[in-house]
């Protein structure tokens, strides 16, 4: 058995949290880290799995369109900027794929590893590009590599530069939300909330147990704001390799512990191991 909060503080933090979105449940793709060459009807039945571990569940996916290159990013789709640090794709790499999800009812989140491309006009770039898709839900910040191309730490986002972002986003639809994620806390806006979700891709962990006490801690941070979590990192795959139905059973005990839960991907880099092709 794996210990969990004590009951009172579940139940006071439960009591902070009001209804929202139904839970997404799905994966993390990126094109270093996803297997290639899958058709879009893998990752729509990988979508569907996991959603299936859990009640009410809805197929979601984090879509990395902006990848960390240099001191900037590499969108894998055509545009036009006069920025530096933004490096245009030649081809389209996520058109296919976001057809696939409008028709399936896929929850999409379009994400960048930004480095020191000015964010702004990432949103734009990329909202211009794929907002018609009803498939997308929102834009996500990997904060780990804003302004950060030399390692993985990021710099903290402050309330005015997420309620910037909130707004950029909103401007190419009301509904749209942003997402931050990052391991540490520390790093995300110390008092803004509106119209984020903040995202925990925290690894390395002993076991379920370490895990839950950094998910649950924070969970008990952000509420009542929405929270989602990754997970499913090759540094863990010693102990969740041992649990019948891993996804099932770490998701499982996510929502039993963090009653804001709003998210829940497992990584693309150990995908094929729990998602195989189906035949």
């Amino acid at each position: 058995m794996h210990r969990l909060l004590p009951f009172a503080i579940v139940f006071l933090l439960a009591a902070c949290v009001t209804a929202g979105p139904p839970l997404g449940a799905g994966f993390r793709f990126s094109t270093y880290g996803a297997p290639q060459g899958r058709a879009p009807e893998y990752w729509l039945s990988v979508g569907e799995r996991m959603a299936g571990n859990f009640d009410a569940a809805v197929p979601q996916t984090i879509w990395i369109v902006g990848s960390l290159f240099g001191n900037g990013t590499y969108l894998n789709f055509p545009c036009e900027t006069d920025l530096p640090d933004i490096i245009c794709g030649y081809a389209d790499m996520n058109e296919a794929y976001l057809d696939s999800f409008d028709a399936s009812g896929m929850q999409v989140w379009l994400q960048v590893e930004a480095g020191n491309a000015d964010m702004l006009e990432l949103i734009d770039l990329v909202l211009e590009r794929y907002g018609q898709h009803p498939s997308v839900i929102g834009f996500g910040v990997d904060v780990e590599w804003y302004q950060s191309p030399q390692g993985a730490l990021g710099v903290p986002v402050t309330d005015e530069l997420a309620h910037a972002w909130v707004q950029a986003v909103r401007r190419h639809n009301p509904d749209y939300r942003l997402f931050l994620k990052h391991w540490d806390s520390a790093w995300m806006p110390p008092t803004y909330r509106e119209g984020i979700v903040f995202i925990n891709d925290s690894q390395q962990f002993e076991d379920l147990e370490a895990l839950l006490a950094d998910f649950t801690a924070w969970g008990v941070h952000f509420a009542p704001a929405p929270v989602g979590y990754q997970f499913g990192y090759p540094a863990d795959r010693p102990w969740w390799n041992g649990l019948d139905n891993p996804p099932a059973a770490i998701g499982q005990a996510i929502l039993a512990a963090v009653p804001n839960t709003e998210s829940l991907f497992w990584v693309d880099f150990t995908i094929d191991q729990v998602f195989p092709e189906l035949p």
